[in-house]
């Protein structure tokens, strides 16, 4: 059985092509990928024990904003409420700490998040939702075929 960060890896190489093509219509080509660990909740533990993988497309070294930083924070943000922080800052402006940042673009589809950084925070939220739904699709895949290889297993990780 492949790790979930394996799905991830996975599931991000998967829509890059069509973040490439987007690539054609954004202001900028770089990006900050943040994934949450989707079986980690706010409640039992902290966001660095959640945080299951981070990648960059472009050189990092020659970005003038730290779009890690952004991406991490937007990602914060939506781990904490357990919803795409468009809804903080436009339905829910009351729950943003000092802190956040006032810019959106992550997702949240069921227990996954996933944040990102670099281009119009529209586009961000788009690629955000591509890379959550490709993982949560392809788990889907990984948890069926367990079931079909073993139909007597009892437990999805072991």
């Amino acid at each position: 059985m492949r790790t979930q960060l394996d799905v991830v890896i996975d599931a991000i190489g998967l829509v890059r092509p069509s973040i490439d093509r987007l690539f054609e219509r954004t202001n900028r080509q770089e990006l900050h990928i943040v994934v949450m660990d989707p079986r980690i909740k706010p409640w039992e533990g902290t966001f660095e024990e959640a945080l299951l993988h981070e990648a960059s497309i472009g050189d990092p070294a020659a970005w003038t904003i730290r779009f890690d930083e952004l991406a991490r924070n937007k990602a914060r943000q939506a781990w904490r409420s357990r919803s795409a922080n468009i809804g903080n800052q436009l339905i829910h402006p009351a729950s943003l700490r000092d802190d956040d940042v006032l810019f959106f673009g992550s997702f949240v589809y069921g227990d996954i998040v996933v944040a990102c950084s670099g281009v119009q925070q529209w586009y961000d939220m788009l690629i955000s939702g591509w890379i959550a739904l490709a993982i949560e699709q392809l788990t889907m895949h990984e948890y069926q075929s367990i079931k079909a290889d073993d139909p007597g297993r009892r437990t999805f990780g072991a």
